[in-house]
């Protein structure tokens, strides 16, 4: 009975499956009735994908630069061509997030001036990427001599030298918030994507500082804008709350402290459908996106941790049909999405930021060679980051919005919608894009 043997090279052979590269015991064996084969083992190649600083599929956003170095800002991958597009476009949006602003941020002047070097042409987007660049004005490197040698409580410092053993000192690098206006400015344009197409708002506003909470049955989610929340420089659209929260900041801001706080985010005229289920609802697309945000701490949406204080029969959204004979819900627990799909309510969510790691306070701490020492930080530092935080969350909120906009335009509206079921994606457009 002819048989078959399997193996790695015994001895070496230098030419698999040639018997003169046998050893002679085996030899004598190698007979028509007995073959015996030798087989290497191909190389597995391993690839290692570690990127971190890129987000989006289809709508897909790098972002690059550190705190005290020449710059930061992103590339836009995946834009769709003919959109308006001009630098002020994204500075409005800059100028929320920007240092300096007011007594309650942070006093590092910088005046954020974004310039876009490819990806538009006469003012229109080309389809290619778009490169935005921001350039550093203001750095002190010298304020951060301390971090090169003592890790600063609850900040990166320790876990980027854990990690990379090495890392960038002045301002913490790419820790930094300043990272973020490689967020905030794509956010702008997909914001303005979002409206345009479908009519999509995206707002938010500063619901807690410390022990200070706005009542949710004070803020109107239908008729909220975007002038009530910018009447103030802590971004609350209730003026009484506002004070509250301007005083509990300054309280702490003049003794070299911090406090945290709560930024609430809505969405209006939301797409149905946006989301797919299992791994990439669109909550956990949300709250990926929010947490990665610097000092993020929490990530609600709809009821949130509330929920659990209710029953069944409490907590249920009920259905009806409106007066244009549209699904609805009589209440929003669900937060606009169920089943990871967004279903037309306003989707709202609520995330959580904590105070500020570098503080003007004495604090014990240990060096990188792990000798145990006292330390004030020094650098230019915000009291509270929710104020600036307000176009950060809006920015990632709307980068998860247009990519997976893109992905349910793709998979489920390339072909003729069920119309019984299914609405379409966008608002009517007008014939000429560029009057938009």
């Amino acid at each position: 009975m002819a048989s078959s043997l399997t193996s790695k090279s015994i001895l070496g052979s230098t030419k698999p499956g040639s018997s003169s590269s046998l050893p002679s015991e085996l030899r004598r064996l190698s007979s028509p009735a007995v073959q015996i084969s030798i087989r290497t083992q191909p190389r597995k190649n391993f690839q290692i994908q570690a990127t971190g600083s890129s987000y989006g599929t289809h709508f897909r956003v790098s972002t690059f630069g550190e705190s005290h170095g020449g710059g930061v800002g992103c590339i836009i991958d995946g834009c769709p061509p003919r959109i308006p597009l001009s630098e002020s476009d994204l500075q409005f949006d800059l100028d929320r997030r920007r240092p300096g602003q007011s007594r309650i941020t942070t006093p590092r002047k910088e005046t954020d001036t974004c310039r876009i070097s490819s990806g538009v042409s006469e003012g229109m987007t080309t389809g290619t990427p778009i490169h935005v660049f921001v350039p550093n004005t203001d750095q002190r490197g010298l304020d951060y001599s301390e971090m090169s040698v003592a890790y600063r409580p609850s900040h990166a410092d320790a876990t980027y030298d854990m990690k990379y053993g090495v890392r960038s000192v002045q301002g913490g690098g790419r820790s930094s918030a300043r990272e973020t206006i490689g967020r905030v400015a794509p956010g702008a344009l997909a914001k303005k994507i979002l409206k345009q197409f479908a009519g999509t708002e995206i707002l938010a506003y500063v619901s807690q500082v410390h022990q200070v909470v706005l009542p949710e049955d004070l803020v109107d989610h239908e008729n909220l804008t975007l002038e009530q929340i910018e009447n103030n420089i802590v971004r609350c659209p209730n003026p009484e709350y506002a004070e509250k929260m301007i005083a509990a900041i300054d309280a702490v801001r003049t003794k070299g402290n911090s406090v945290g706080g709560v930024v609430t985010c809505i969405v209006r005229n939301a797409p149905r459908g946006l989301g797919t289920p299992v791994f990439d609802k669109l909550e956990a697309e949300l709250a990926k996106a929010c947490m990665s945000l610097p000092a993020t701490k929490g990530f609600e949406f709809g009821s949130g941790f509330a929920g659990t204080y209710l029953t069944g029969l409490e907590h249920n959204d009920e259905f009806y049909t409106d007066e244009n004979g549209r699904i609805r819900t009589r209440t929003n627990r669900s937060g606009g999405i169920q089943g990871g799909i967004s279903n037309g309510e306003i989707i709202n969510m609520r995330v959580a930021f904590k105070p500020t790691s570098t503080i003007g306070k004495k604090q014990n701490t240990v060096t990188r060679d792990k000798v145990e020492t006292e330390m004030i930080a020094r650098g230019r530092h915000d009291p509270c980051v929710v104020p600036r935080a307000v176009p950060m969350v809006e920015a990632m909120v709307a980068l998860v919005l247009v990519d997976q906009l893109m992905a349910q335009y793709a998979q489920c509206h390339l072909f003729p919608i069920n119309t019984e079921l299914q609405e379409p994606l966008h608002t009517e457009q007008p014939q000429n894009a560029a009057a938009l």
